[in-house]
């Protein structure tokens, strides 16, 4: 089965496609809020999702990590306008240490293609 990396360097891709299914890289954004950072990182999932085929209305699954648990609702506000209209994929949240101290949300999303 053929193998597709989208935006592939020497440490990772941001997006593998294997037969239907697309795997995103956990995408995180600069941003003041963790609003800002959540709206422009889903700005780049859908970008990847559509360059490889898919959109919102075939996630499947999407794992939310966040710096501080008490951000959660900002997070929230910011994912249930972007999922609205969709098709809600199935989802896990939790507290973690990102990669610098400046991120406060990194997502990753796992879809089928259109």
């Amino acid at each position: 089965m053929n193998i597709q990396r989208i935006e592939c360097g020497p440490r990772m891709s941001q997006a593998v496609v294997h037969g239907d299914t697309v795997y995103l890289a956990g995408q995180v954004a600069a941003g003041e809020s963790v609003a800002a950072q959540t709206a422009a990182a889903l700005a780049q999932v859908d970008q990847l999702l559509e360059e490889t085929g898919s959109s919102r209305d075939h996630l499947l699954m999407a794992t939310i990590w966040m710096a501080d648990m008490a951000d959660f609702a900002e997070m929230n506000g910011v994912w249930d306008a972007w999922i609205a209209n969709h098709p809600a994929p199935a989802r896990a949240t939790g507290e973690a240490k990102l990669a610098t101290p400046e991120y406060k949300v990194e997502i990753i999303i796992i879809a089928a293609k259109a």
